[in-house]
């Protein structure tokens, strides 16, 4: 079925935000000195999780009007649960404002996996003079984050999240400029930073004016696959990322948004 680019696939679950896997070695060695193991702590003291995430603060600073108007938003709202798996929930808010250079340049925020912790939300900022990045959130502030495009009026346009390649790890899709350079572009997510493993030109998903992207990441039984057009807008392409390389095939023709839903949902 199509994971549609909201949330990742659940990894190995991990005791709490913060820690890397070489830091919990360690932690286990401790632990152990005083009778207790990382279960019974990671029951003892849940990590924060994000429930849910909107864009607020409208703002015209930025001229670019990409996704069909000028209205971009300054800052992002989350709602945190304070005690996942409690009884009773337990959310706080957390709004994180952007400074005056930079706005969120995006249709809506998407709660993923972290890497060492629980959700992270994925968000499209763009700078006022270097265009958009990539930038992963938490409850704390920016996590972590792609390097800016470079120049004003240049965007990408989000796919989504998923351990791609099956080696435990996160990784974050994305069409880099979709309407010029049109370029695949796939960041593996480790100890809070983003590494770029694999990019392929010709794809694309999103075209001047539409305030909808039109891709995702599905999994019909083999694995995830990220699945977009291609740069004529004439076929559908599924992508995957194996040994560091991405091998794309034609799944079919594109005639519209029905077209992209049919294969997302395998169809």
């Amino acid at each position: 079925m199509g994971l549609l680019g909201q949330v990742a696939r659940r990894l190995m679950p991990r005791p709490w935000p913060g820690f890397s896997r070489r830091a919990l070695q360690v932690l286990h060695l401790w632990l152990g000195g005083l009778g207790l193991t990382a279960a019974t702590m990671a029951q003892a003291t849940p990590p924060d999780v994000i429930v849910s995430a909107e864009f607020v603060e409208p703002t015209t600073r930025y001229d670019h009007a990409i996704l069909g108007d000028n209205v971009e938003w300054g800052a992002l709202l989350l709602h945190v649960d304070a005690c996942s798996g409690c009884e009773g929930r337990r959310t706080y808010k957390i709004i994180i404002r952007l400074p005056e250079t930079h706005v969120f340049e995006d249709l809506e925020p998407r709660i993923i996996e972290g890497d060492d912790s629980p959700t992270l939300v994925m968000v499209v900022e763009s700078s006022l003079t270097l265009g958009a990045r990539l930038a992963l959130y938490d409850e704390r502030g920016l996590y972590a984050a792609t390097p800016f495009i470079g120049r004003p009026h240049r965007w990408l346009a989000p796919i989504g999240s998923a351990d791609l390649d099956g080696d435990g790890w996160p990784e974050v899709a994305y069409i880099d400029r979709p309407h010029l350079a049109k370029t695949l572009r796939i960041w593996s997510l480790r100890d809070g930073e983003l590494v770029e493993v694999a990019s392929q030109a010709g794809l694309t998903n999103h075209r001047i004016g539409e305030d909808f992207i039109t891709s995702g990441i599905r999994d019909c039984g083999a694995g995830p696959e990220v699945v977009t057009v291609d740069s004529g807008w004439t076929r559908i392409v599924a992508s995957r990322l194996e040994a560091g390389e991405i091998s794309s095939r034609d799944v079919g023709v594109f005639y519209g948004q029905a077209s992209m839903e049919r294969a997302l949902d395998c169809r």
